[in-house]
């Protein structure tokens, strides 16, 4: 059953100040969802809107009827804002976007946390440039293609189809020739050196996996030489 919010008439907001004031712990109802905390942790951002909740006395309209202040945002990003305030450090749950959380910490105006999220997304954008991958090219005939996609694992990705069937071909069967490019992310291994463990993306010799690894525009290159030639 949906909530009704509680109004505050002109003649409570000085005893509901008063409760507010003398107490340590704050309740806000963020989207349906109740947290409970300090004002401590809330005026861990002076100029956010979090600390004026706790400060102005104008901000206190609009309640539950448990006494909670209603806010209209999702709560599914707000655990993240309050735990930045807790501890100082930006942690996000796996099926929350950071995208989500920094808009939440422009709402709330968190200049700190704001910073902070610019600052990991640029790293995870640095991170992706410098990702390197492996790459197999796998040689098919037509009617095993649509088996071989759709067997594929999830650690490989398709990157391109090239047919490099002859017009010249006298086979029985008939059917085109194709390379299918696919990649993965290549994993770093742990190996041990020395008295303890490195990671072989820092130092030692790389144990790589036993992958060819190729550049996949080169395909595309004896594709087009090859259809020159003919």
């Amino acid at each position: 059953m949906m909530q009704v919010p509680h109004y505050i008439a002109p003649g409570e907001i000085g005893i509901q100040r008063t409760a507010f004031e003398g107490g340590k712990w704050v309740r806000l109802n963020v989207g349906g969802t109740v947290f409970l905390t300090t004002k401590q942790t809330l005026c861990q951002e002076p100029n956010s809107f979090l600390c004026r909740l706790c400060q102005e006395s104008q901000l206190l309209s609009e309640t539950d009827d448990t006494g909670a202040f209603l806010i209209d945002r999702d709560p599914s990003y707000f655990g993240a804002i309050l735990r930045y305030l807790r501890y100082g450090k930006l942690v996000i749950d796996k099926n929350v976007s950071i995208e989500g959380v920094l808009e939440e910490a422009e709402f709330y105006n968190i200049a700190s946390l704001v910073k902070l999220i610019h600052e990991k997304m640029d790293e995870i954008e640095a991170n992706k440039s410098q990702q390197k991958h492996v790459y197999r090219v796998l040689q098919c005939q037509e009617a095993e293609l649509a088996q071989m996609v759709s067997t594929m694992s999830d650690s490989w990705k398709f990157e391109q189809l090239v047919n490099v069937g002859s017009p010249y071909n006298y086979s029985s069967e008939g059917q085109p020739e194709f390379l299918c490019v696919v990649s993965r992310e290549l994993q770093s291994k742990i190996k041990t050196c020395g008295s303890g463990a490195c990671s072989t993306a820092q130092s030692c010799e790389p144990e790589q996996e036993e992958e060819i690894v190729l550049n996949p525009d080169c395909i595309v290159l004896h594709e087009r030489e090859r259809d020159g030639r003919h």
